[in-house]
């Protein structure tokens, strides 16, 4: 009787795990793919914050990365990210009394072209943008600004993965 029941119990859960198969946590959808590339972003903004480019293209393999079972390659990959940085502006947001900054508002704009070498319908070109708030005092230097890139390339780096990979 024992072992009955651990034999429809392992069949069972056998079914299961045989039905999660094409799914994962990450919401990636299977790509007929192995490999992805990820071509050096250029900061072709109007205001330049030297090293973000880098910063930027870092975060971009290392979500991929860590989100996927693709390997990341220097040339010949089947998924190829490319484009550059388009945007880096800093606008007040909200005024004082005495008319100075309250808040400022970093923006930063990104133009992605996508290319799927085994599935064409799925490449695109598309600009990604994002922002972060900061208090008007402060300078965005240092901690600040590496809070900033931060909090705005983890959202353009996700939403870049989702319209992909993901496909939402």
């Amino acid at each position: 009787m024992k072992k009955t029941y651990y034999i429809i119990l392992f069949t069972t859960f056998a079914l299961l795990l045989n039905g999660c198969g094409p799914y994962n946590f990450t919401g990636a959808k299977p790509v007929n793919a192995k490999t992805f590339q990820v071509n050096y972003f250029a900061n072709n903004a109007d205001l330049i914050e030297p090293g973000i480019e880098l910063i930027f293209t870092r975060a971009l393999q290392d979500l991929i990365q860590n989100q996927t079972n693709l390997n990341l390659t220097n040339s010949g990959g089947e998924l190829l990210y490319e484009g550059e940085i388009t945007q880096y502006r800093i606008t007040p947001m909200t005024a004082t009394a005495d008319l100075t900054a309250a808040q400022n508002r970093l923006t930063i704009g990104v133009n992605v072209r996508f290319t799927n070498k085994n599935k064409e319908e799925d490449d695109f070109e598309k600009r990604f943008s994002f922002y972060h708030d900061f208090d008007g005092n402060a300078q965005l230097t240092g901690a600040q600004l590496t809070t900033s890139l931060d909090i705005i390339f983890e959202r353009i780096t996700q939403d870049i993965f989702n319209e992909s990979l993901a496909k939402w």
